[in-house]
């Protein structure tokens, strides 16, 4: 990476030396592509980190199903419900979404385990939804306060950015996506999902802070921690963070959020040397589309340099 021109330079940027230097050049990077954002990696085991505008709140669109998850393994990890439970979803009343049960036209019964595994692999939004019915919003929210993870807040279901979205521009995705990018630049939300003050929202540093004590059972119980860090490395979608980590000596564990101009992604990078990199990639754009392969490559660069240089 090359570093950009002055005026490229964030808000704040994380870093010593040359993890500076890399966190500059990410930066330059995503803003000539047009994307602005908070970018942080952390070396989970020396607390080694680079980053920029780590503080800043962001809406999460499927990102704050990890913390979702997490709530609902520690609820079965205390026996307030098996993981075995039948739940069932009625496409008549459940999230509307392109993958998993969001995508079915039939009702369908699956354990809150298997909801778990479709939330977290394809991203399914009735299934977040579903959860959502046996552990309240206003539960969650306060489960992750008194676990002092404040800076990450649940606010609402799923299907509410959808609502939202529909509720200003009808069926028109061209239009709400041309609000969301006017939206971000002026501060005045019309759809109140995009409003970090009203999202499900949350810091890049507060995500981080959430994988890194995953990583190393320090918060809720082990048995909820492990099965959270198998149900991150059973994600299928790789166009981003593992984009450019692609190694038979590198595990990445992630869950992507992308609704409008948001692309987001956290994750963790894990070497066969034993190193381990906890990073959250937040992105909002300029674009005008729903594709955009480029940003996503550009998160996937960003991931690898950060890697890179904090396992020197």
């Amino acid at each position: 990476m090359s570093a950009g021109p002055p005026y490229h330079r964030p808000a704040q940027l994380v870093g010593e030396g040359a993890l500076l230097d890399v966190a500059e050049a990410v930066a330059a990077d995503w803003a000539a592509l047009g994307v602005r954002g908070s970018f942080l990696a952390r070396d989970i085991d020396t607390g080694a980190q680079l980053g920029f505008d780590a503080e800043v709140p962001v809406p999460l669109a499927s990102v704050v199903k990890v913390p979702l998850a997490l709530v609902v393994l520690d609820r079965i990890a205390a026996g307030e419900f098996d993981a075995a439970l039948p739940v069932t979803v009625d496409p008549a009343t459940s999230s509307v979404g392109p993958t998993g049960l969001a995508a079915f036209r039939h009702p369908a019964t699956v354990a809150v385990g298997d909801l778990l595994h479709l939330m977290m692999s394809v991203s399914d939004n009735a299934g977040a939804d579903a959860l959502l019915d046996l552990v309240p919003v206003a539960d969650v929210d306060a489960r992750l306060r008194a676990w002092d993870c404040g800076e990450l807040r649940v606010r609402h279901r799923m299907n509410l950015m959808y609502e939202c979205a529909a509720g200003a521009a009808g069926n028109d995705f061209s239009l709400a996506l041309e609000l969301a990018v006017r939206d971000d630049r002026s501060g005045r939300y019309t759809l109140r999902t995009l409003d970090p003050a009203h999202a499900n929202a949350g810091t890049a540093t507060a995500l981080v802070d959430l994988l890194d004590r995953v990583w190393r059972d320090g918060i809720s119980r082990p048995p909820a921690t492990a099965e959270l860090r198998r149900l991150m490395g059973a994600q299928l979608f790789t166009q981003r963070l593992a984009s450019e980590l692609r190694s038979d000596a590198l595990r990445v564990s992630g869950k992507t959020g992308t609704f409008l101009h948001l692309r987001h992604e956290i994750g963790v990078v894990e070497a066969d040397s034993g190193h381990r990199v906890a990073v959250a990639a937040l992105t909002r754009s300029d674009r005008r589309a729903a594709l955009a392969p480029d940003i996503d490559l550009a998160i996937g660069a960003a991931a690898r340099d950060a890697f890179e240089a904090l396992r020197r």
